[in-house]
């Protein structure tokens, strides 16, 4: 867990994390409540601005987990991405944007995004 350039990194009681789970933020990771993650999470709230390589310039914006979340194994959790309440994240995800909550994202194209 590493938080840089002034990031926040907060998390919620009662939340597992197994082996090899990596959290850096340089703007604001939140992890709700009662939440599990699987071997070999990454969480990562910034990127490089491909137009600037060598400048070390970083592009961020935040992440929020709800609570009651579960993330399996070998997932990467990007910037600007909101994760609600009761979830489930399949392995093996690349997860950016918003899923709502009570709801499963799985890699499968003809599951993803469903109701729980």
């Amino acid at each position: 867990m590493k938080a840089v350039n002034g990031g926040k990194i907060k998390i919620g009681r009662n939340c597992f994390f197994n082996h090899n789970c990596s959290i850096t933020a340089c703007s604001n990771i939140s992890i709700g409540d009662n939440c599990c993650f699987g071997n070999n999470l990454v969480v990562i709230d910034h990127d490089h601005n491909f137009r600037s390589i060598g400048n070390n310039i970083f592009i961020s914006d935040e992440i929020i987990i709800g609570n009651n979340v579960w993330i399996g194994a070998n997932v990467t959790v990007l910037r600007n991405t909101h994760i609600g309440d009761n979830c489930v994240i399949g392995a093996n995800c690349v997860v950016k944007g918003n899923i709502e909550s009570n709801t499963i994202y799985t890699e499968n194209k003809d599951f993803i995004k469903r109701k729980i």
